[in-house]
């Protein structure tokens, strides 16, 4: 049976390579695609988007344009890392599939109340505005959700774009803490996961064998690597939000804890902190399990193995 998903996403190429995974693995159905500014403005994340399903050869999946702008913030972006067009390290053709009519929160709240409920599974891979603002307007939804599996915050980690917050969670706080809030099952893929996802020299050569996506994906990860080896001394570079897809696949290549997760919304200094009750020192009712360690090996050989399926 498959799992029916709605990826939301900012890419961003570690964004395309998470598409890529779900749109290789015929365990999922991708009910479509919704844009939300975040890496990049939203003109470029939505262009992203589309740019990947045809790479992929899957221009049936919907792609939908989201917000453009966080729920209360101005939006702060990630050319830094990802280039200026979120997908820079090698020259791909704009898309000719269409960008669907309708806007992606309007799609998330009209498949929510079409599908059975508990049946559809959503994944965010950047900011949460588009899943607050659904729930915003259509609060109905919410108990209809089966699973949000997101990537985004760190406990052990910390912070990537600040010294307290992860930047998906940084980019519209207000967002997360509704959806943190919202009583929805969340899994919770934090830095603490991805920067054990290191794609080291052997592992993008293994992806650069693959052919012509894997060779995409190579470059993908060259590019926004230098950025993160230079940061953090590491081998490589943390690859985020594939770890969501991977984990809708194959849970057991990670291991967490069900805590709870509050958002910072308040303080300019720590804004967009999760600050995950891990060890329990609350009464605070637990509201995500928050995962803490992967197997790495395990999680390149999906990854490997479901690329050069394309």
């Amino acid at each position: 049976m498959t799992r029916k998903i709605i990826i939301d996403t900012d890419p961003g190429q570690d964004d395309a390579v998470a598409i890529l995974l779900a749109l290789a693995s015929p365990e999922l159905e991708v009910l479509g695609i919704t844009a939300v500014a975040g890496n990049v403005p939203l003109s470029l994340t939505q262009k992203n988007a589309r740019i990947v399903c045809e790479l992929a050869g899957k221009t049936d999946v919907p792609v939908f344009a989201g917000c453009d702008r966080p729920l209360a913030r101005n939006l702060v972006t990630a050319e830094h890392v990802h280039g200026k067009t979120g997908l820079d390290g090698i020259d791909l053709p704009d898309p000719t599939m269409p960008l669907q009519d309708a806007h992606g929160v309007d799609f998330i709240i009209e498949t929510l109340r079409r599908e059975p409920t508990g049946s559809v599974t959503i994944c965010p891979l950047g900011p949460l505005t588009n899943i607050a603002t659904a729930f915003q307007r259509a609060p109905e939804i919410i108990d209809r959700v089966q699973e949000i599996a997101l990537m985004g915050g760190a406990y052990f980690e910390v912070g990537n774009i600040t010294p307290a917050a992860e930047f998906n969670i940084y980019v519209d706080p207000e967002a997360a803490d509704i959806v943190f809030k919202s009583g929805v099952p969340i899994t919770v893929l934090p830095l603490d996961v991805t920067h054990k996802a290191l794609v080291t020299k052997p592992r993008n050569n293994a992806f650069r064998a693959l052919g012509r996506i894997g060779e995409v994906v190579a470059s993908w990860t060259d590019f926004f690597e230098r950025f993160d080896k230079e940061k953090y001394g590491s081998a490589g570079a943390p690859l985020h939000d594939p770890t969501v897809i991977a984990y809708l696949l194959k849970p057991d290549l990670f291991s967490g804890r069900h805590i709870n997760v509050e958002i910072e919304t308040k303080s300019d200094l720590t804004r967009g902190m999760t600050v995950a009750d891990w060890w329990h020192v609350t009464d605070r009712t637990a509201n995500a399990t928050f995962m803490g360690d992967i197997n790495a090996d395990g999680f390149f050989a999906l990854l490997t193995e479901r690329i050069a399926l394309l």
